[in-house]
């Protein structure tokens, strides 16, 4: 027996058929909503003085979160950690401690 599965895409606003996903964030959070080309076309338009006066950031999995800007090396407090017998993972966070230990050091 042959059987044909058929998954329509329909307008999150007016359930219409949808024709296309958009991605979108904001403050943080990731968004995905099917539109139809109308709702699509709107929801551009409203966001697109937005997006010409903002900053384009980057984030984990596509999300618009700026970047942290650290105010120490990684590698340098590695190298410092390792040379004085303090235990660090090789990739990852660095736990506060070890930073203050570090700058404590006068790094």
């Amino acid at each position: 027996m042959a059987r044909r599965v058929v998954t329509q895409l329909l307008d999150d606003l007016d359930q219409s058929p949808a024709t296309q996903t958009v991605v979108f964030a904001l403050e943080g959070r990731k968004y995905t909503i099917d539109l139809n080309d109308d709702h699509a076309a709107e929801l551009r338009g409203v966001l697109q003085p937005y997006i010409a006066a903002g900053r384009r950031g980057t984030g984990h999995r596509g999300t618009a979160v700026p970047k942290k800007t650290l105010d120490f090396d990684p590698a340098a407090v590695r190298a410092w950690a390792k040379s004085n017998s303090v235990i660090v993972s090789k990739r990852g966070r660095i736990p506060n401690s070890v930073l203050d230990r570090y700058r404590a050091a006068g790094f």
